[in-house]
């Protein structure tokens, strides 16, 4: 059962309150919003570090820790992304059908931070980023009575244009990778657009690299999978269709129509980002919001 923001302070002593960050915008404004309008609740603000962020996302984060006065706790798998990949799930990438990198690198290191306090007998709020203006989507799901979501954007109404706004306030504005991503999540991560495929291989050759070695690896080994659908990186990575990539790119934007830019979506020259050109339905919760 969801609980209420106007109910926070009702709450039994020994309750933790935590607020997961992704290096997003939204759990970003979410933080910076809870420190403001609730400064003497005791949020515990975490990050899980699947050790394949974007710089810009640790960037992000070290402002976000000097607005909220307060360090934000990285969480860490006892194993990293190779032995799941390698050893655990024998050379198979993780896939909007088999998200086990969610699983194992994000839920599972959440889990095991709070099971002392749920060992206690005592509530777990997790206060969520989903917005006024957002489909609901259920996130983190537990079948643990003590686990309760608390979603105050919902509950205030504050919507996508709340968030810039809040961003802006406090002098954060957006990540730097939403000059040319969608998205905050692992540097291969499979939800991205074959547009941020390019775009990652231009800003970022080293991690482009990484994840063509970790999709010929996988192929290699019978993984039914490539990061994006129906081509290997090395196949979108041809000049040629590097090219096809961003003339549909500028299709799709040209269909949206041109507006004037705006600072708090400096996602494209004509103010038309990504998710917009796209749409947002593809998420995974834990890692995008």
């Amino acid at each position: 059962m969801k609980l209420s923001v106007d109910k926070l302070y009702e709450q039994p002593d020994g309750t933790r309150f935590v607020l997961g960050l992704s290096g997003g915008k939204d759990s970003s404004a979410l933080a910076v919003f809870m420190s403001q309008e609730h400064p003497d609740l005791d949020i515990e603000y975490f990050f899980s570090d699947t050790g394949k962020e974007l710089p810009e996302v640790y960037e992000y984060l070290q402002k976000l820790e000097v607005v909220l006065g307060k360090n934000i706790v990285h969480l860490n798998a006892d194993r990293d992304f190779d032995y799941w990949l390698k050893i655990r799930y024998g050379h198979f990438l993780p896939s909007p059908q088999t998200r086990w990198c969610t699983r194992q690198l994000k839920i599972k290191p959440f889990e095991e931070w709070i099971e002392p306090t749920l060992e206690e007998g005592n509530k777990v709020v997790t206060l969520v980023a989903i917005r006024a203006d957002e489909t609901f989507r259920e996130g983190y799901i537990s079948t643990n009575d003590l686990i309760v979501p608390c979603m105050p954007f919902m509950d205030k109404g504050i919507d996508k244009e709340g968030v810039f706004s809040i961003l802006e306030d406090y002098g954060l504005g957006l990540p730097e990778y939403y000059k040319w991503r969608s998205r905050s999540g692992c540097t291969f991560c499979f939800y991205q657009q074959k547009i941020e495929w390019v775009h990652l291989m231009e800003k970022h050759p080293d991690a482009f690299a990484e994840a063509i070695k970790y999709e010929k690896d996988a192929i290699e080994n019978g993984s039914p999978f490539t990061w994006s659908e129906r081509e290997s990186l090395i196949e979108l990575s041809q000049p040629e269709r590097v090219e096809q990539i961003k003339a549909d790119f500028e299709k799709r934007k040209a269909r949206i129509g041109r507006r004037p830019g705006n600072a708090l979506r400096p996602d494209s020259d004509e103010g038309v980002s990504i998710e917009e050109v796209y749409g947002s339905s593809k998420i995974c919760f834990s890692c995008h919001k």
